[in-house]
């Protein structure tokens, strides 16, 4: 696949893979590196926008267990979590502000599900069963749409992954 066309909207465009090519680890160790880490990621990206299980892959990208050996291994290493830190930054940095927040704001939010769901509480502000999720935001991207939409473009349609792998590893 060239990098020149996007096949899928999940791929990344040059400038964002500029941003994370240098993240990805290089091992000293082992075999040769023969798969093209942009695909690995490109691969990635799309099963956590589309949500298709990793055997469903579309056979453009490279075979979902050397996807999958990737991704459990980036997690595991907290790579994903480097990536959304890099992406964070840059985008305060280029909205005039320091890369790290000065202040934030903590919500919660109560979200219903099923007995063989996992965890699974009551909630008694809400009066239900289910799972409760913290998010803390920066203070200035809560306010203003225009100014996070960047990062939305990353945070929402990616997810930055951080969330599936925390889910699937």
């Amino acid at each position: 696949m060239s990098h020149k066309e996007q096949d899928y909207t999940s791929d990344l465009t040059d400038e964002q893979w500029a941003i994370i090519e240098p993240l990805i680890p290089v091992y000293k160790w082992g075999r040769p590196r023969e798969l093209d880490m942009r695909e690995i990621v490109n691969a990635i990206f799309y099963i956590d926008k589309t949500g298709c299980q990793w055997e469903m892959l579309p056979k453009e990208y490279p075979n979902y267990n050397s996807v999958y050996h990737h991704f459990a291994r980036w997690s595991q290493e907290r790579v994903w979590e480097k990536i959304n830190t890099a992406v964070r930054e840059q985008v305060r940095v280029e909205d005039g502000r320091k890369p790290q927040p000065s202040a934030a704001s903590i919500d919660s939010q109560s979200v219903k599900t099923t007995a063989v769901g996992g965890e699974r509480g009551f909630d008694g502000g809400k009066l239900f069963k289910g799972r409760k999720r913290h998010l803390l935001v920066d203070g200035k991207f809560a306010q203003s749409h225009d100014q996070r939409c960047q990062y939305e473009q990353w945070s929402s349609d990616h997810s930055i992954v951080v969330g599936l792998a925390q889910t699937l590893v």
